[in-house]
């Protein structure tokens, strides 16, 4: 009765025993696959090497603002000397002198609203030839990029002309302390504006239908 009672205990407890053996051999070694991928961080599959492209962004970066900083410090060198040089300073007073001399005499309300005027019909014509006018050769089936520089050239020339006729206006007359003065050249420089874009857009066109003219036609 005793040894059927141990054979029974046997049977009984050693397929646990095999079987969690067996479990614990199959079970992978995770604390050496982690220990292996810190030691080579190549082989990691989360972690990537940089490239070329991403070592030489920075260097490419840093050389740019270093010649920026040599150009700025050359040119900033060069100004100054110029600036110390008597001969320089001649010839400055020699091209403002003239200027500073007219701009004395001409420092009343009435010269103010006329530059007013002209610079706001330079704004208007070029901005409306840079726009409208490009548009209707466009549509004729022509288009000349050297005329929008032109034009484009034009319009920059009259808003700094306008800005500084505004200012010398401002500290020199009492041009802009009359609202009457400012508004009536604001229109007259716009009408004048405006009839000078359509002499200009008729002067387009007109070239436009000579070129088409003097262009021999395809045979068909």
């Amino acid at each position: 009765m005793k040894l059927f009672v141990v054979f029974t205990f046997l049977f009984l407890t050693l397929p646990s025993g095999v079987g969690s053996a067996q479990d614990d051999a199959a079970t992978p070694p995770v604390a050496d696959e982690s220990a292996a991928a810190a030691e080579n961080p190549a082989t990691s599959p989360s972690k990537e090497a940089p490239t070329e492209t991403d070592a030489a962004a920075p260097d490419m970066a840093a050389k740019a603002k270093d010649l920026a900083a040599q150009t700025e410090a050359k040119v900033g060198e060069l100004a100054g000397t110029i600036d110390q040089n008597e001969t320089a300073k001649q010839a400055a007073e020699g091209l403002l002198g003239p200027i500073y001399n007219i701009a004395e005499k001409l420092s009343f309300s009435s010269f103010h609203w006329l530059a007013f005027g002209l610079m706001s019909a330079g704004v208007v014509s070029f901005a409306l030839q840079l726009v409208l006018g490009k548009l209707v050769v466009l549509f004729k089936g022509s288009i000349n990029v050297r005329e929008i520089l032109s034009d484009a050239i034009g319009l920059v020339i009259s808003l700094v002309g306008l800005v500084l006729t505004t200012q010398a206006a401002t500290e020199n007359s009492t041009f802009t302390h009359s609202p009457a003065a400012v508004l009536s050249a604001a229109a007259v420089g716009a009408v004048l504006g405006i009839m000078l874009y359509r002499w200009g857009q008729a002067q387009e066109v007109s070239a436009v239908a000579g070129q088409r003219a003097k262009s021999p036609s395809k045979p068909l």
